[in-house]
């Protein structure tokens, strides 16, 4: 039987990893429809919905730069983040597959895989400066620390 603060834990460690998943699958179905949309069909959805923002106020600050981030979308780029987010998604899904069934080589990889992922989200944060990459590193330290315990925790109850 687990002590209570180990079961807490293991409890955390399931909920963090089940929200990878979650968003693995989202990450990799984004990239598979960046493929498949073109960017002048990008363009149009952004163009349609910020319009009605921008007659309202072509001073508006979402509205505007989501506009310009659209017309200034090349097919390159499109091609970088349907690879990024596709590769991605899939890495992350092998891995929360591994950690759900207790495969012993996912807890490595997986705390290696996040290590990277979180190195250049803040390598981008530096250009950026999206909140948003904080945040998704602050959640990948978290599951990193999950992870660590669990491995911890699986170690222990299979040594002699």
């Amino acid at each position: 039987m687990k002590p209570a603060g180990e079961h807490r834990i293991h409890q955390l460690f399931e909920v963090s990893v089940w929200l990878k998943g979650a968003h693995a699958l989202i990450e990799c179905v984004g990239g598979i429809l960046l493929y498949l949309v073109t960017t002048e069909t990008i363009a149009s959805w952004v163009n349609m919905f910020t319009q009605e923002e921008l007659i309202e106020d072509p001073n508006d600050f979402i509205a505007g730069h989501l506009s310009r981030m659209a017309a200034g979308f090349s097919v390159a780029s499109k091609e970088f983040y349907a690879f990024y987010l596709l590769s991605h998604g899939l890495i992350k899904l092998l891995l929360v597959i591994g950690l759900l069934r207790g495969k012993l080589w996912s807890y490595p990889a997986s705390l290696m895989a996040l290590g990277a992922f979180m190195a250049y989200q803040l390598y981008r944060y530096s250009y950026t400066h999206s909140p948003g990459l904080l945040v998704l590193t602050v959640f990948d330290a978290i599951v990193m620390w999950l992870i660590w315990q669990e491995w911890k925790t699986v170690r222990r109850h299979i040594a002699p």
